[in-house]
């Protein structure tokens, strides 16, 4: 960026402390007045993560991760979008017991690059659905299933359902409970993690997807989730944290509940002992899934909101949803959906992943040709990704196209600058207090502020 020697005397003033600077404000502080800490980086800034999962769960073995290339990260950074989480199969990382694949571990790499290139941080995801290839899809080796000679029966309609396949529900509580395979589970982390801890793009770990377990008779499907999160997901999160942590000392750590959560109820899911966890739930309502409408009557996002936030608020830590987004997004009250669930999103999280980041129909956020399909261009507006200070407030007005931030600058030793992103369009910023907008162009925007000054940023659609 060229600078005038006007706006080099404005910058040297604005790095000097002020008069009316005061007590140096924390940064990292909480989102707002309900006590969920914010997600911060290693300067001390407050991060907001906004982007896509990347999957590729039809391509194994030579020809895994083949579906995900760079064009993935090039379309998501230029739409605004600053994260990716990643999908990952441990059968494809050790296909024999304690023989972990090198290649596999290039082929990450070379996504982790592309992400690099593109300024998109990444959250890598042990993904299981339906545990894994024992049961005809992704996840946990066949050799690390055990089912104990337990029933299974396929059901292609609605695979959800075969989570509660007697021969499924016992390969969790094997997994949880039998000490070679939870010794195996953690070794598989402790091998991710040293790889990749250095590596500019990640972001942190998601241990597992949608962590299930094994019903009681007479347990209704909610006690059951408690009691499994409690009794066998907190301690096997903890041991895989303990292993991370032996290799990666920076890394956040992001833990599931089970995805009853997205019915609006609480978690069982104790303390993880570690200084750096997201809670991650994922956000998914059952009548959406099998392709149904957003009914605002049912009051599905207010009772989720209220749910979810019982466990950041208990433990302190800060949420970022994994996972969300309606089979059938064109549907009449889907624009009032992501509307609501945008604004709910922003009410007490530092970010989401949506399902997914593909070119066709279904989930996909975008067709063929790369453009937003109806009502996926609702999630692409103006955020602040990382805030040098104590955020106030932060809102989004889609309908008059108005973003407004409102934060308190970091003191002296703290980080100067605050970066916006900037969907595709015409915006305007503006920046008012002791701060100037150091750069507007190609999606992003900069402000400098004086230590301790209180700004509010305002961006302006055409």
């Amino acid at each position: 960026m060229r600078t005038t020697f006007a706006a080099t005397v404005v910058v040297a003033s604005l790095l000097a402390p002020t008069a009316a600077t005061g007590a140096e404000p924390a940064t990292g502080e909480a989102t707002g007045g309900d006590g969920i800490p914010a997600l911060t980086d290693s300067r001390g800034r407050v991060l907001t993560l906004r982007g896509w999962n990347l999957a590729d769960k039809s391509h194994s073995g030579d020809a895994a991760l083949s579906a995900i290339t760079e064009k993935h990260f090039r379309d998501m950074r230029a739409k605004g979008y600053n994260t990716a989480r990643l999908l990952v199969f441990w059968d494809d990382l050790e296909p024999r017991p304690g023989r972990y694949s090198q290649a596999y571990l290039r082929k990450i790499e070379r996504v982790l690059d592309w992400a690099t290139k593109y300024d998109v941080k990444v959250v890598l995801d042990a993904h299981q659905d339906v545990f894994g290839p024992a049961f005809g899809s992704r996840g946990v080796p066949a050799w690390a299933t055990r089912t104990d000679g337990l029933p299974f029966t396929p059901h292609p309609d609605d695979w959800f359902s075969e989570y509660f396949e007697p021969a499924v529900q016992r390969a969790f509580t094997h997994l949880y409970e039998d000490e070679d395979l939870q010794r195996a589970q953690a070794r598989m982390w402790r091998v991710l993690a040293d790889r990749f801890e250095d590596h500019p793009a990640v972001l942190g770990y998601d241990p597992i997807n949608e962590p299930m377990g094994e019903l009681r008779e007479g347990e209704d499907l909610a006690t059951a989730a408690r009691r499994i999160e409690r009794d066998q997901i907190t301690p096997m999160y903890n041991r895989i944290a303990d292993q991370i942590r032996s290799v990666d000392k920076d890394g956040w750590i992001f833990v599931e509940p089970t995805p009853i959560v997205g019915e609006g109820v609480p978690t069982g899911l104790g303390r993880i002992d570690d200084p750096k966890v997201v809670y991650a739930p994922h956000f998914y309502n059952g009548v959406m899934e099998a392709g149904g409408d957003y009914d605002p009557s049912a009051r599905w996002i207010e009772n989720y909101e209220a749910a979810v936030t019982e466990y950041p608020k208990k433990y302190k830590v800060p949420v970022i949803v994994g996972e969300w987004g309606p089979l059938n997004n064109s549907l009449p009250n889907m624009n009032r959906f992501y509307r609501e669930a945008m604004a709910s999103l922003g009410r007490y999280g530092s970010g989401w992943t949506g399902w997914e980041w593909c070119y066709g129909g279904g989930y996909c956020a975008v067709d063929s040709s790369g453009a937003f399909r109806t009502n996926k261009e609702l999630t692409a507006e103006p955020y602040a990704e990382a805030v040098a200070g104590t955020v106030r407030s932060a809102s989004y007005d889609p309908d008059a196209g108005v973003y407004r931030l409102s934060y308190d600058a970091a003191g002296r030793r703290g980080p100067r600058v605050t970066e916006l992103s900037l969907p595709p369009g015409d915006w305007r910023v503006t920046a008012r207090g002791a701060a100037l907008v150091l750069r507007e162009d190609r999606g992003r925007a900069s402000i400098l502020a004086a230590p301790g000054a209180r700004v509010t940023v305002t961006v302006t659609r055409g």
